[in-house]
């Protein structure tokens, strides 16, 4: 029987020991992978935790052990990780939830668990590699993955010193957090490579319905909007019914320009012919969006070849689909074998997926991720940052990104002139349906709430209360109650009494109640509006947030 399910039924009595782990597939037939090993055959992870000096024995030690093989066993608790909730994590209304919720919650019960107790010992830290081990697995990382990731964690845990300052947990915590952002791809972002003479060509390449012709849309609408680049899309896909015109649309709704469609040419012979009009036109760059197949087959690999020989890309990049789990990284090693990839684009992130085939992309192909795809919007491309993503799958968050994420859609002017109103105390309907279109431009509401720290248990208490889609129900409503109004409404909200609240309702598709409701809010936020305005900023430090709730209440 594992360790951990005799530690649970020696502290909590008659609880229930956990279900047995179902058999994986190890990669040669079906059969159960063994637990990590206990602690009889492992080295020593550190020596015993020195003891506190006695009164005026002078100053305590500047570090300690890392583990405390002598602690007392009635002080600790059993390692538990969070019950996996039965099902799919989508709603009832079919949003999906973020990439590597799962995951996230799993390691955050660990390590809940570690930081709770003042020392460690060998075993509690066996236990807990074996949790991780268990959680990685199950959200599809790929078995040498994770075999490689467990052997570096237990080898920086051996030996550790810490600081009084952090506990044994948090250093834990922090290896784990070192290993991830290495196996993820190491610190900081890889940029498209556009080091080469104009036209660049991008390869785009990838499986059919993984997102590639979108993906190829939305990089063409990051070239030309931050980097001032003149870019050309071109379709290559002859076999899929509108693939081309497709291209085309998306081409539109970015604002650049696309090959146009001449009937009965190959692919190499279109991708000779965005070429030769790349250099006559002087463009920056060329995107070329090669077809898609259902599965990998010889003659979509040669037509490749052809491709990438006739047109000398600075970068081909596979674009994958996250929530294929496994497939995605078998996809992936064969396109790098057959062509060679530079970097990789992972679609759907904010799906129902497990995320294991993100951590497997750079250990089994060795090519970066790039980019991650973010929704269907054309706007839904993020550069992928390890260190980020890491802080996300370990519940530490990512204000970094979500500080990036609200300059890039809130509009300076708009955002300057609001301000200017605050301070004057003046707030009205037309500048509360501009912050709800402002947060929409975010992204939706589950994507924000990723990317604050301890996102998972807050993801939890939406999930349980139903507002896991209040973006997608409650601000539509609103906005559609406030462009039901007439312009003086919209400005004085005081005059709308019940005769205009039952012409809005019935101009919105809404009730009367919907309506109440709206302005209930809108007058909350305007006296919060002028409780900032008569405070001003040093009012604000003086007494901090709690002055401005509703008679000085305290928030909590």
């Amino acid at each position: 029987m594992p360790l951990s399910v005799r530690r649970t039924r020696q502290f909590r009595g008659a609880a229930p020991a956990p279900p047995e782990a179902p058999p994986l597939d190890s990669g040669r037939g079906h059969r159960p992978l063994h637990p990590i090993s206990g602690s009889k055959g492992l080295r020593p992870l550190a020596e015993v935790q020195e003891a506190e000096p006695p009164a005026g024995a002078g100053a305590a030690p500047r570090a300690r052990r890392f583990l405390d093989s002598g602690a007392s066993a009635r002080h600790k608790r059993p390692l538990r990780s969070p019950p996996v909730r039965e099902g799919s994590r989508t709603g009832a209304h079919g949003v999906g939830v973020r990439v590597f919720e799962n995951l996230s919650g799993k390691l955050s019960g660990v390590f809940d668990g570690l930081r709770a107790r003042g020392a460690l010992n060998e075993a509690d830290v066996t236990d807990a590699l074996r949790e991780v081990r268990l959680a990685l697995l199950d959200a599809d990382v790929a078995l040498p993955v994770v075999k490689d990731f467990i052997t570096k964690v237990r080898e920086r845990a051996v030996g550790q010193e810490v600081l009084d300052s952090v506990s044994p947990g948090q250093q834990v915590v922090k290896i784990v957090n070192d290993v991830l952002v290495e196996q993820l791809g190491g610190a900081g972002a890889v940029p498209l490579n556009l080091n080469a003479t104009a036209p660049i060509p991008i390869l785009m390449v990838g499986l059919q319905g993984s997102g590639k012709t979108t993906t190829a849309g939305k990089i063409a609408l990051r070239l030309a909007s931050r980097l001032r680049k003149k870019v050309l899309l071109a379709s290559l896909d002859t076999y899929r019914p509108a693939a081309q015109l497709q291209l085309q649309q998306l081409a539109e709704r970015a604002g650049v320009p696309s090959l146009p469609i001449i009937a009965g040419q190959t692919p190499l012979q279109i991708a000779q012919r965005a070429m030769e009009t790349a250099r006559r036109e002087v463009y920056d760059v060329v995107i070329l969006d090669t077809a898609g197949r259902l599965s990998i087959d010889q003659e979509m690999m040669e037509e490749v070849k052809a491709i990438r020989a006739a047109s000398s890309p600075a970068e081909t990049l596979l674009v994958v689909d996250a929530m294929t789990g496994q497939d995605a990284v078998n996809t992936a090693r064969a396109f790098n074998e057959a062509v060679g990839v530079t970097g990789i684009v992972m679609t759907r992130m904010d799906g129902d997926a497990r995320g294991g085939a993100a951590l497997s992309m750079r250990a089994i192909t060795g090519a970066p991720i790039k980019l991650v795809g973010t929704g269907e919007k054309i706007e839904g491309l993020e550069d992928f940052h390890p260190e980020r993503v890491a802080g996300r799958i370990l519940g530490l968050g990512d204000v970094v990104g979500l500080v990036e994420k609200a300059a890039e859609t809130i509009e300076q002017e708009e955002a300057e002139k609001l301000a200017r109103k605050m301070a004057k105390g003046k707030f009205d309907l037309e500048d509360y349906a501009k912050q709800i279109k402002q947060i929409n431009k975010m992204g939706s509401l589950s994507s924000i709430i990723g990317m604050l720290p301890g996102a998972g248990k807050l993801q939890a208490h939406l999930d349980a209360a139903g507002a896991a889609d209040l973006d997608k129900t409650v601000f539509k409503r609103q906005s559609a109650i406030i462009s039901s109004m007439t312009p003086q409404e919209r400005r004085t909200p005081d005059i709308i009494k019940a005769s205009r609240k039952k012409r809005i309702a019935a101009g919105s598709g809404t009730s009367v109640q919907d309506v109440n409701r709206l302005l209930k809010q809108f007058d909350e936020m305007s006296a919060m509006m002028k409780r900032v305005s008569k405070l001003g900023q040093k009012g604000l430090m003086r007494h901090g947030l709690q002055a401005l709730l509703p008679g000085n209440r305290r928030p909590f």
